[in-house]
């Protein structure tokens, strides 16, 4: 692998939503930085998605009387437990760029997968 690809990849999760872009246009046809731009956007997605969840989650719950906000509460554990897995699996996916291994990153890492399938024509 080439030095410039590496860092196309590396650039996705050092600017996780604007790098994934700036490789969608300008770099397609790299197959190492699609891959990284795909999973670093479902990493992204995953980022976003998780407190919003918890946040429609725990204002359904908190309108339970008494024991609801308690829930809701303790539902929060889930979005820190997230955190940690979001932190090592940018970590993992840093490596993984800078190794030039296509690995997916951790829990997120089979959503860009999945992407990297539809998108990438050989």
């Amino acid at each position: 692998m080439q030095n410039p690809n590496r860092a196309f990849a590396f650039l996705t999760y050092l600017l996780p939503f604007i790098g994934s872009l700036l490789v969608f246009l300008f770099s397609r046809k790299n197959a190492l930085a699609l891959y990284h731009a795909c999973q670093s956007l479902a990493l992204f997605v995953g980022v976003i998605l998780v407190p919003a969840g918890w946040l429609v989650v725990g204002w359904l719950l908190a309108q339970i009387p008494m024991a609801g906000p308690i829930l809701a509460i303790s539902l929060f554990a889930l979005v820190m437990a997230a955190a940690v897995v979001v932190v090592i699996g940018w970590l993992t996916g840093l490596s993984n760029a800078l190794r030039a291994k296509f690995a997916p990153i951790p829990v997120f890492g089979g959503w860009g997968d999945k992407t990297f399938e539809r998108l990438y024509r050989p």
